[in-house]
């Protein structure tokens, strides 16, 4: 427990939910209900409650992980039960946070609570307009750059919450916050295979600011569209092919089948020519091989930083070899780049997979969507 509660858990000690079970009364026991309604696509937490108390369970914290993270989150001005001791407890509602992704902003501006990130690093990337006018007027603070935050600076700001993520599991920076009263939440939305399957950590920002409500009423919204898009692409009789990356060195970098981006090519309507492969991540290809299968493809989307063809032929002669090039069927996702190189699509793009389907069905099936216009792709230019 943080030092600035310690007096609130001495002055409300004899405190414990007044219309408590006469079960929990003791703060020896507490009878969680999961909340098995309140999840319907995400895989990677779930939540249980029990009365205002409520135990968010990451289920794999980082790929490959074998042990759950928990938080208990505790309403302020409420004591926690004994039984919590040594648990990571969370006060809520959270008056103040720092967050170290781009993908935490979006939900926090969707939830109205955008004024509560007191830090970011790497401010440069914030695509948001409203944090980026907190970052101009000093509201939100630079922390440091990418995932190394400057410890003086952060403790200086002290926030309730740190909220991160770990590709490795390795939590040893964190320690410094932990011990200073830092409350440490780990993220892992990025582990999520589906598009609203991430989409819906929403509901688990939501969580430590008491808007659990809101987020279902915005998810739901999310969800009925990219539901009703689904369903206009299910009529459609032809798949065209589509193929997707880049090289960056010897090797071709293409979604997996199973990843976040393979799944967003299938409800699109497409024919994504690497489907059948399980992996959620990327694969890593000889050129020679993409050629190979993907040379007479009708689309290539998600054609890296690029802003025209000229551009992606001076990186390599080999790229106007195919088909989708000469046909001048090269789409990527850096319509909403800023100049300092932040890409809204790596921000909000996660939270609103409604606008990215309706982007690709645009693309491949222009008819079905006559009135959209594209929002995160564009089409490279000559």
């Amino acid at each position: 427990m943080k030092r600035k509660n310690q007096a609130i858990f001495l002055i409300l000690i004899t405190l414990f939910f007044g219309c408590a079970d006469p079960k929990t009364s003791d703060n020896q026991h507490i009878d969680l209900q999961q909340k098995d309604d309140f999840i319907k696509y995400a895989t990677g937490f779930k939540v249980s409650s029990f009365d205002n108390i409520k135990l968010v369970e990451i289920l794999k914290p980082f790929k490959g992980a074998t042990q759950k993270l928990s938080y208990w989150l505790v309403p302020k001005g409420v004591t926690t039960p004994d039984s919590l001791a040594g648990k990571i407890i969370i006060r809520t509602p959270v008056e103040s946070l720092v967050c170290t992704s781009t993908t935490h902003i979006t939900p926090l501006d969707l939830l109205g609570v955008s004024d509560k990130l007191v830090g970011f690093p790497s401010t440069q990337y914030i695509s948001s307009e409203v944090v980026r006018d907190q970052v101009a007027s000093g509201a939100t603070k630079e922390v440091g750059r990418d995932n190394n935050l400057n410890i003086e600076v952060m403790l200086d700001l002290n926030p309730e919450v740190l909220m991160t993520y770990s590709m490795t599991g390795d939590y040893s920076k964190l320690t410094p916050y932990e011990r200073s009263g830092i409350d440490v939440i780990q993220n892992a939305e990025y582990l999520e295979e589906t598009p609203l399957g991430r989409a819906e950590w929403i509901k688990f920002m939501a969580l430590f600011f008491n808007k659990e409500k809101e987020a279902d009423s915005i998810f739901r919204v999310i969800e009925r569209n990219y539901l009703s898009t689904l369903k206009l692409v299910e009529s459609q009789e032809e798949h065209p092919t589509v193929f997707s990356g880049t090289v960056y060195g010897d090797t071709w970098f293409m979604p997996g089948g199973g990843s976040w981006a393979g799944k967003f090519f299938k409800d699109s309507g497409s024919e994504f020519l690497w489907k059948e492969t399980p992996e959620s991540g990327s694969l890593e290809l000889s050129f020679e091989a993409v050629f190979e299968k993907a040379n007479k493809a009708g689309y290539w989307i998600g054609a890296a930083n690029y802003f025209s063809l000229e551009a992606l032929k001076g990186a390599d002669q080999r790229y106007a070899s195919f088909d989708a090039f000469t046909k001048d069927q090269v789409y990527t996702y850096n319509a909403r780049q800023r100049p300092n190189g932040g890409n809204d699509y790596f921000e909000s793009g996660f939270s609103r997979p409604d606008i990215v389907l309706n982007d690709l069905v645009k693309i491949i099936h222009s008819d079905l969507l006559p009135k959209h216009e594209l929002y995160y792709y564009r089409k490279l230019d000559k």
